[in-house]
């Protein structure tokens, strides 16, 4: 798809996008914790990749999806460095869509709500791990990619990713029985 792009094809880019759109846009919403800034960022990310596709920065090595995942890192990144620069924060909570979840009608209120408790607490456990840990965790569980592209992403061995998500579960362990938290449904 991406060699029918720089062959002039337009409709290529646009299958590009929407074939990955929820892996990446997902990622940076979850970073973000703000749907306005994520489409923002979402958008900066493949008007970027159009451009680095343009001027030949891209080597089709088979790593589309982690090289679009990297320039939305970074940009994610400039843009918590600008916040922080401009002293205002958000405090915006993430959105989680369970309303399209399949399961939702099935679900009474009762368990509507123990099921977004828990996904708080869950996401609360996350944002306490160190950087590298926490970083592994929302690529694997919340982007949905490989520890093989985990490690790609980060620049680290694929041992290295398995090790920080080795010990970021340990971690949450450790605080989940400090707390006495029992996360069930």
């Amino acid at each position: 798809m991406v060699n029918q792009f720089l062959s002039g094809d337009q409709l290529a880019i646009e299958l590009l996008i929407r074939r990955h759109r929820k892996r990446v846009f997902g990622y940076i919403l979850l970073l973000v914790k703000n749907q306005t800034i994520a489409e923002d960022v979402f958008q900066d990310t493949f008007v970027k990749v159009i451009k680095s596709l343009q001027e030949n920065k891209y080597t089709d090595n088979g790593r589309f999806v982690s090289w679009v995942m990297r320039i939305a890192h970074n940009l994610i990144i400039d843009y918590f460095r600008k916040e922080k620069q401009l002293k205002t924060y958000s405090n915006d909570q993430s959105e989680v869509d369970v309303f399209n979840s399949p399961k939702f009608s099935e679900k009474n209120v009762e368990e509507h709500m123990v099921f977004e408790q828990i996904l708080r607490e869950v996401r609360g456990l996350v944002d306490e791990l160190p950087e590298e840990q926490r970083e592994v965790v929302l690529l694997r569980h919340y982007a949905g990619l490989s520890f093989k592209e985990i490690a790609e992403q980060t620049n680290v061995s694929i041992n290295t990713a398995l090790g920080r998500m080795r010990y970021a579960l340990i971690n949450m362990r450790k605080v989940m029985q400090e707390r006495n938290m029992v996360l069930t449904l």
